[in-house]
């Protein structure tokens, strides 16, 4: 996917390889999201950076005061997460940015790995219907229970809290406004 570049970004060195967990791993909640964004974290190499997705989620993020500023736009911008880590179940941006089941499962071991490298973790805020179902298992829900913005679990002694995906299809549309978004965070933030 680094080889398919945007205008805007033809003069930039794309990332092109799996995207890390962004965040300190002391952190007490994670976010999990979809999978890099192909010209987004594909490009800069970090969760959420240098896309429209991002940039709402940072915002909240920084309203909430999780976030040392309001926008990220590369890695090296200065952004700094308190108390919250960012991880994806892809970890590669996936053709047509539509990751399938083969991917995430194929992922799934790095993103277990990642939660056990988390000792305070407490609380995860799942962004969507397909890392909701990546997620659960991984912390030993076998049937995960239907997926809705604000719902609220309790597995593998963790709060898990479901919230629309910071997509544009969700926030161009108010299917996902920062109120709803910050809300959920202060929830999982507890």
């Amino acid at each position: 996917m680094a080889s398919v570049k945007r205008a805007a970004f033809m003069n930039q060195e794309y990332w092109g390889r799996p995207v890390p967990g962004f965040g300190p791993l002391d952190a007490s909640l994670l976010i999990v999201g979809l999978a890099p964004a192909a010209h987004g974290g594909n490009r800069t190499g970090r969760m959420f950076t240098g896309d429209p997705s991002g940039d709402f989620l940072y915002r909240a993020l920084y309203e909430v005061g999780m976030a040392s500023q309001p926008t990220a736009v590369s890695r090296d911008d200065g952004m700094e997460l308190y108390g919250v880590r960012m991880a994806s179940p892809v970890r590669c941006a996936p053709p047509e940015n539509k990751p399938t089941a083969e991917e995430r499962d194929r992922c799934s071991p790095f993103l277990r790995e990642e939660i056990s490298l988390m000792p305070n973790l407490r609380s995860v805020m799942v962004l969507g219907g397909f890392g909701w179902k990546a997620f659960l298992p991984l912390v030993g829900v076998a049937r995960p229970p239907k997926f809705g913005h604000g719902v609220e679990v309790l597995a593998g002694g963790l709060r898990v809290f479901g919230c629309y995906h910071v997509s544009p299809h969700n926030t161009y549309t108010g299917r996902l406004t920062q109120e709803m978004l910050q809300d959920v965070l202060r929830k999982a933030k507890g």
